[in-house]
């Protein structure tokens, strides 16, 4: 489901002469439908550069970056927006929504936006925010004025609204109570149950060991590293 080949990035500091700092050589794995591979590695080593990669936000120097055979590293705008709605998702550390749209809207949208009854998107939005403790209360209000704890559960909620294909994981249990980590852990492991494949990245290392089957760790993908 997601392939990385042979995948390299450098940064141009423009503000400094036009430096150009290589931070990533020959990134290589794979991940099947099922599977969570968690990235690990020290801090600068590239977990989320590679996250973002991914996902698009962020163009690779070389190689190929293929998530259900669609190449990330040369596709078109275009088909980065319909591979993000469709088949790749993504949970961020912070949650980036318009503000003063409902909580329940916010969470409901990624099923609407690929066609999903209404009906049954808003059932699913409900259930997941039950499942996030976040207080009914609250649903009809903006996330944009919640604490940090409960912004970070409506965009785990999000991110799980729709059953993607893959998925991409940035820190989903960081400062989580208990019992939100575990429910956050269940939906990974529901998540790969059904076939999602999965890269994330999880310094809680107990968490890491109960959803993730591998690991990769991309210090070995530093310029130094893979000379």
């Amino acid at each position: 489901m997601i392939q990385i080949e042979n995948v390299s990035k450098s940064f141009t500091l423009h503000n400094q002469g036009g430096a150009v700092i290589s931070v990533m050589q020959g990134a290589g794995f794979s991940v099947a439908p099922g599977e969570c591979v968690a990235l690990i590695g020290n801090s600068g080593a590239g977990k989320s550069t590679l996250m973002r990669m991914i996902y698009g936000n962020y163009l690779s120097a070389s190689g190929r970056i293929l998530v259900n055979g669609v190449d990330v590293a040369r596709a078109e705008p275009r088909e980065i927006l319909t591979l993000r709605r469709e088949t790749l998702g993504y949970v961020s550390q912070f949650l980036r929504v318009v503000p003063r749209v409902a909580t329940v809207d916010v969470v409901a949208e990624p099923l609407l936006a690929v066609g999903c009854e209404r009906e049954v998107a808003y059932a699913r939005a409900q259930d997941l925010l039950m499942r996030l403790n976040i207080p009914q209360a609250l649903w009809s209000l903006s996330p944009t004025t919640f604490s940090g704890g409960e912004q970070q559960r409506v965009n785990i909620a999000r991110g799980f609204a729709h059953t993607y294909p893959a998925m991409l994981l940035d820190e989903p249990t960081a400062s989580l109570d208990a019992t939100n980590r575990d429910t956050v852990l269940s939906l990974i492991e529901e998540a790969k149950a059904r076939g999602a494949a999965i890269i994330g990245i999880f310094h809680d290392g107990d968490a890491r060991r109960r959803v993730a089957d591998h690991e990769i760790d991309v210090s070995a993908f530093t310029p130094e590293q893979a000379a």
